[in-house]
């Protein structure tokens, strides 16, 4: 898929079929965050990939992140305060986008979560101090159709009726 096809075909997937994601194609959507630019390149970035059923519901406390119990992997982005104190934020953030889009790219779902206790987060993946937890992504091969199409959707003049090019 090209990058403007996978920018495009991008959108937030809450319901995900039970199929695991290959762990090659997981190296493929973390390398994509590896590579993205950093502030004085200081890559303040360290990714946590949870897969584990009780860890993945700990993780879905928050009040808009209930799917994440059923969602396959959750990818835990984390910055590193002390590498990049004003700009970790804006570097995990680039990562992270940079993670959606190859996991589109791979026929992946993804949804950003912000919903989550940053305290009970760092309590359960025994992440370090210096770290801060900047966002979740659910990731995994989606359960719902996609979009239907523009003619799927639009009648011209009268309901049923399609464009005549």
């Amino acid at each position: 898929m090209e990058v403007s096809e996978a920018i495009r075909a991008r959108r937030s997937v809450r319901s995900f079929r039970d199929d695991p994601v290959p762990d090659a194609v997981l190296d493929k959507v973390l390398e994509a965050g590896r590579v993205a630019p950093s502030a004085s390149n200081r890559q303040p970035w360290h990714f946590i990939v949870v897969k584990d059923p009780a860890r993945r519901k700990a993780l879905s406390e928050g009040r808009h992140a209930k799917f994440l119990k059923n969602c396959p992997v959750v990818i835990v982005g984390c910055g590193d305060k002390m590498r990049a104190e004003e700009w970790f934020m804006v570097d995990v953030t680039i990562a992270l986008e940079n993670m959606v889009i190859e996991a589109t790219s791979e026929g992946l779902g993804t949804c950003w979560i912000g919903s989550f206790s940053g305290k009970s987060v760092r309590r359960l993946l025994k992440i370090p101090d210096n770290f801060e937890v900047v966002a979740m992504l659910a990731v995994g091969y989606p359960k719902e159709a996609s979009r239907k199409t523009i003619e799927e959707i639009t009648s011209w003049e009268e309901f049923g009726k399609p464009k005549i090019r």
